[in-house]
């Protein structure tokens, strides 16, 4: 399985950026994609997932309302639409896939997925 991530870049506080996921290889019908990031001297952290199947999705209670995570299953794609950006936003952004499906409980832990993309850095300016 990989992971390409794109979409990174400069915004002001407030604004908006889209981050994409786009997975390729034996991946089946079937996967989990995270969104994570990782700002400086700060432990990698959950911040959106999505089931590829069905759409269910999990956000991190710090960007529930601003952040939106969408797939688009013919093209294996996985967007993170991030609104109302503010400056502790900032971090390199990862995407991660899991194969299979939720199972009784969301998957948001770093080792909860095997497959992970380059980052793409996201700068939020005050």
């Amino acid at each position: 399985v990989q992971l390409q991530a794109s979409g990174g870049g400069l915004v002001q506080a407030g604004g908006s950026l889209r981050v994409s996921c786009a997975a390729s290889g034996r991946t089946g019908s079937t996967y989990l994609v995270g969104w994570f990031r990782q700002a400086p001297w700060k432990e990698r952290e959950s911040v959106a997932a999505i089931s590829r199947s069905d759409g269910a999705s999990h956000y991190a209670d710090s960007v529930k309302g601003r952040f939106t995570i969408s797939r688009d299953s013919a093209k294996n794609t996985v967007h993170l639409q991030m609104n109302s950006l503010q400056p502790e936003d900032t971090a390199v952004y990862y995407c991660a896939a899991r194969l299979g499906a939720w199972r009784g409980a969301y998957y948001t832990g770093v080792s909860d997925y095997p497959y992970w993309g380059q980052g793409t850095l996201v700068t939020v300016s005050s």
